[in-house]
């Protein structure tokens, strides 16, 4: 699954470390959702979502 978590975050200025203290995940899980490694659950996927204020379809897409 392609994302652009990592644009969104960069947009911010957030380190992975600060956005992984927002989600109550750690940064090893922000950087492989990064990376493509791992694909987020559904809850933490929607917590993505809520957090940049954009709908699932826009930040994750089917490859």
């Amino acid at each position: 699954m392609k994302n652009i978590v990592r644009e969104l975050r960069t947009q911010r200025e957030w380190s992975q470390a600060q956005l992984a203290d927002l989600l109550e995940v750690s940064r090893q899980t922000v950087n492989a959702i990064e990376t493509g490694r791992y694909d987020p659950s559904l809850p933490l996927a929607f917590g993505i979502a809520k957090l940049f204020g954009q709908p699932i379809e826009t930040i994750f897409q089917s490859e």
